[in-house]
């Protein structure tokens, strides 16, 4: 059996209790501290028995905050005042009865002490609530934030989703097109082709449930896609591959080569009578921000293409998926040069 994964030190703690003893126990140190009697041990008593009382209390006072909710958006001060009115009258009644059973009785004269007892009570469990109040608030602003991360990852991998099923389709036409064609051509190669086409579809399947997938198994796709087209054009379409083996575990979205491989052959071979070279390659490039990043080119002799001579759905869903899937550093380039079209994907290494 795998191990069970326990939670953090900080996650195991009862922070609740962690900060009721400490409080009280600072509060009982204060008490004896500055009693103002020299009979120390007596007073460290009755500040043990306050702080005793005070903790039982306040426990108490916490189970009628969560009863009656009057903590949870924001205290209720016409509930909550009358009702720290009656705790510090409870508290300072409790600590007179320490004071009888200690000292004598001749000890408390009159009552002018009474106002203050109960106003220092009352400050007590003033604050104690304060407390309680903006630690609720700080879990409840905790909470929010994790939820929404969880819905924004959520919303995330629905969006990869998305991209995805639009892709697979756009892909899945290109090459039932090249099937079309070539059944009229030559019928055996046509079956190859099929074979070939239910190997990607395969591919395609299970790499769209997962965010990326290694180099390695895209590269595969690619090639078998290019043998697909290798069928229909022959000679014209001519094939090079420069990938460092070191680089074949890193990971890329899925279909996201694939893309790139598409639109240089339908806009390179396919519009030239003398077909296109393509060159795929894999590199190391300078690190951006301190990450380590990985290109991908797919280079075609030709030219870019005018806007609006296709949807270019391959490609805008390509950058859109590089940066949900990888990060911001990601992106996708087109650029021409010499008479090359370059397609350069970037982002960040990741295993």
């Amino acid at each position: 059996m795998t191990p069970l994964h326990r939670p953090s030190l900080l996650a195991r703690i009862n922070w609740y209790w962690t900060f009721q003893l400490a409080g009280w126990s600072a509060l009982a140190l204060f008490n004896s501290v500055y009693g103002g009697s020299s009979e120390l041990r007596i007073v460290a008593t009755i500040a043990c028995w306050g702080s005793l009382g005070g903790l039982l209390l306040s426990h108490l006072w916490h189970g009628v905050l969560r009863r009656r909710g009057w903590a949870a958006n924001g205290l209720r001060w016409k509930r909550v005042l009358p009702s720290l009115f009656l705790l510090a009258a409870v508290q300072t009644a409790s600590v007179v009865i320490a004071f009888h059973v200690m000292y004598p009785p001749d000890v408390l004269h009159g009552i002018a002490w009474l106002p203050g007892a109960l106003l220092f009570w009352f400050g007590v469990f003033l604050a104690w609530t304060v407390f309680y109040s903006a630690a609720l608030s700080l879990r409840r602003v905790n909470r929010l934030e994790a939820e929404t991360l969880r819905l924004q990852l959520h919303g995330r991998e629905a969006e990869l989703r998305a991209l995805q099923a639009q892709v697979n389709p756009h892909f899945f036409f290109n090459s039932l097109n090249s099937v079309r064609a070539l059944i009229f051509e030559d019928r055996d190669a046509a079956a190859n082709m099929i074979d070939q086409l239910a190997g990607l579809m395969r591919h395609a399947l299970q790499s769209g449930q997962h965010a990326t997938v290694p180099l390695a198994a895209e590269l595969d796709a690619v090639r078998a896609y290019l043998a697909i087209e290798q069928i229909r054009f022959e000679s014209r379409l001519r094939v090079s591959f420069d990938i460092a083996a070191e680089l074949e575990t890193t990971g890329v979205p899925p279909m996201s080569l694939q893309t790139l491989v598409e639109n240089a052959v339908k806009y390179g071979v396919e519009t030239s009578q003398d077909g296109s070279d393509i060159r795929i390659a894999a590199r190391r490039a300078s690190p951006a921000g301190g990450v380590a990043m990985l290109q991908i080119e797919v280079a075609n002799t030709g030219a870019l293409r005018q806007p609006g001579r296709s949807t270019s759905v391959g490609l805008r869903n390509a950058r859109q998926r590089l940066q949900l899937a990888c990060g911001a550093d990601a992106g996708l380039e087109l650029r021409e040069q010499a008479g090359w079209v370059y397609a350069t994907m970037s982002l960040p290494e990741q295993p």
